[in-house]
């Protein structure tokens, strides 16, 4: 395999075989960056070449392009298409970038608030134009695809000592600045030690606000009962079909605790003085009628959050770790591990996406990987996880989670859970024949994107009828989240619609429904003003009678007929209070009666997927002989050993509490403080 040398570094090649990777091919955890060698903004009456030329970048899903058309002293033109970048952020904010870029005559911008990667990817891009307009030598940092639709692994990089430039030495270092990365650092900063935290992006990640815990100390405080913890372990892992490593779901359990007295120590005292909100009482527990007709559904976690805060917690933990002292290295990217003839990992190789250098960053007690999932990459999502691929209809994943960190720790030898464990809600909105999987989007990572424009309908998570697309109901609808998006694997399309009527209100509180999906009963008009919003995009159908409804919806002859039919059944169910076709228990019934009528199509929408590098209890990555790796930890979504198959959703924030709590204590087995 060709090496990356210093002078392949300094003559970038335009592509490369996937097995002689060039210098810009890299990135931290899944992504990389165009970048141009000069400062790209004109100087005050500087001459350009006249004529149009090209930048390009990648964003947080996609390639950005930038086309800036120059006469002999200004920009006469921009276009900017950001078209594979998240709907209602970065592709939205094209027009505006534009705008920006003609009024200041050069590519030092400020950007839309909100879009931060795709406007930092645009002025990268326009920076390559300004150059070449220039005449100017542009070198250009490629991202080459993660592994490709036959391999999603790929090959490890092998970089040639000359074309790493600069050597860092430190104790620890942090992968990823995103939930589990930036607790990790907070928790090293407060303790004094000595770490590096590297991030391929140019801020913080996206918090998840909402973390479960076992016997919290605010659950004490307002008198919450202990959980049965045998129990709790033993439903994960009846959940799990057996999969799971106890041991590892057991840390969490009796770890979470001690990882919420730290994060609330933070967010709770001065200048913050936040404060936490607990899930308990009615909302922490499903309708006793659920219990009776169903396997019993547990809610044991001891939910918190601080959503109503004025800054989310990754940038309160930016904030804090800055305030003693310590940074975050932006735009720096992980290309690979590094070890030793004896196994232990010693450190990372990482790459600038500014500019493509090469760094050496020496870890003298472990490198912790918090690089997130695949769902991002869909060469991965394809060949691991097929089922989940071929019900989603939308994202609500982190576009930048592509899963470079769980090849990289491979490549290094540890082992990948066998099964996926995708993350889905039964909210992907979608309009009449609109299949789920993936669809050709060119501008998309991997030439591929889910077909819906709205991450997450919340309202799907209802339990109102369902049918297929021959108008047959097919299933119970009081479910987890993610049971109806399988279910639908086994019906045309792998789409579903759902139908109620005007009185959705009364039903939704009548419902109860608890975890996320609660937002439809508690927050006043959401419900309401998305079935309008929705009804203008053609995604919601509204009608006057069933039989309008049914032509609205796409359903012809027999179909149509078979719609109609369910309709009536289903209003029978709800007059004899008995679901005697699939024992859908009474409270989770509702008529449809009351005009007007409502209708959708859904499929699941991808949060982010689970299936990571098989682990310790002490969070120590193993090999594939189940034998621990000296010197590597992983927390977050790329961590295994506990979510097999499927994620419990009814379980709500166990995946965030897992992350923060395996943070912190990868952090202590590294400096040896397991004791604090």
């Amino acid at each position: 395999m060709k090496k990356i040398s210093r002078k392949g570094f300094l003559k970038i090649a335009a592509a490369a075989a996937m097995g002689s990777v060039t210098a810009g091919a890299l990135a931290a955890c899944n992504s990389a960056s165009s970048a141009a060698s000069s400062a790209g903004s004109a100087a005050s009456g500087a001459t350009y070449i006249p004529g149009t030329y090209e930048g390009t970048a990648e964003g947080i899903s996609s390639t950005v392009k930038v086309t800036m058309t120059f006469s002999e002293t200004a920009v006469t033109d921009v276009v900017v298409d950001t078209s594979g970048e998240t709907a209602s952020y970065g592709a939205a904010a094209a027009d505006q970038l534009k705008e920006q870029l003609l009024a200041a005559g050069s590519a030092e911008i400020d950007g839309v608030s909100g879009s931060t990667i795709t406007s930092e990817a645009v002025m990268k891009a326009a920076k390559s134009c300004f150059a070449q307009a220039m005449g100017e030598t542009v070198v250009t940092s490629i991202q080459l695809p993660t592994g490709d639709e036959n391999d999603w692994l790929g090959t490890e990089p092998d970089i040639d000592e000359d074309a790493i430039t600069e050597t860092w030495d430190t104790d620890i270092v942090i992968v990823g600045a995103g939930n589990g990365g930036m607790c990790a650092a907070a928790f090293a900063a407060q303790n004094g030690l000595n770490f590096r935290i590297i991030e391929q992006n140019s801020a913080v990640m996206e918090t998840r606000h909402w973390y479960g815990t076992i016997d919290s100390s605010e659950a004490k405080k307002q008198g919450v009962p202990p959980v049965d913890r045998a129990e709790l372990l033993s439903e994960i892992s009846r959940s799990m079909g057996g999969r799971c490593d106890q041991r590892v779901v057991k840390t969490w359990i009796n770890e979470s605790a001690a990882m919420h007295d730290f994060v609330s120590g933070i967010l709770e005292s001065a200048p913050y003085n936040y404060t936490c909100n607990l899930t308990l009482g009615d909302e922490a527990k499903w309708p006793d009628d659920t219990q009776i007709s169903q396997t019993k559904l547990m809610f044991p976690v001891q939910q918190v959050d601080y959503s109503s805060a004025e800054k989310p917690r990754n940038q309160v933990f930016q904030e804090y770790i800055e305030s003693l002292g310590y940074s975050i290295d932006f735009n720096t990217g992980l290309a690979k591990l590094e070890k030793s003839s004896d196994g232990r990992i010693t450190g990372v190789i990482a790459q600038s996406t500014d500019d493509g250098h090469f760094i050496r960053i020496n870890a003298a007690k472990g490198v912790l990987l918090a690089c997130g999932g695949y769902a991002g990459n869909p060469y991965m999502m394809e060949q691991l996880d097929p089922l989940g691929t071929s019900v989603t209809t939308a994202c609500s994943y982190a576009p930048a989670d592509k899963g470079y960190g769980i090849r990289a720790a491979i490549w290094a030898g540890a082992h990948l859970d066998a099964e996926a464990a995708p993350v889905l809600f039964d909210r992907g909105l979608v309009a009449p024949g609109v299949n789920s999987g993936y669809v050709e989007s060119p501008s998309s990572f991997g030439g591929k994107a889910f077909p819906g424009t709205v991450g997450q309908y919340n309202p799907g998570s209802q339990p109102f009828l369902k049918v297929n697309r021959h108008g047959e109901r097919f299933m119970n609808e009081s479910q987890e989240y993610d049971n109806a998006s399988h279910a639908s694997f086994q019906q045309p399309g792998h789409v579903y619609a759902m139908i109620h009527d005007a009185n959705f209100r009364e039903d939704v509180d009548r419902f109860h429904t608890i975890g996320c999906s609660a937002l439809t009963r508690y927050i006043p008009g959401m419900m309401e003003s998305q079935l309008e919003e929705y009804e203008v995009q053609g995604l919601i159908m509204k009608a006057d009678t069933i039989e309008e409804l049914a032509d609205k919806m796409g359903f012809t002859g027999a179909d149509k007929d078979t719609f109609i039919a369910t309709v009536a059944r289903y209003n029978e169910l709800y007059d004899m209070q008995k679901d005697e076709d699939f024992g859908k228990p009474a409270s989770r019934l509702s008529a449809i009666k009351t005009a007007p009528f409502y209708g959708c199509w859904l499929g699941a929408s991808l949060l982010c997927s689970l299936q990571g590098i098989a682990i310790t209890e002490n969070c120590q990555a193993k090999d594939d002989n189940n034998e621990p790796i000296p010197g590597l930890y992983v927390t977050g979504d790329m961590s295994g050993s506990f979510f097999q198959n499927n994620y419990p959703c009814v379980m709500g924030g166990t995946a965030c509490g897992r992350t923060l709590t395996f943070a912190i204590k990868s952090i202590k087995q590294m400096a040896g403080i397991d004791n604090v």
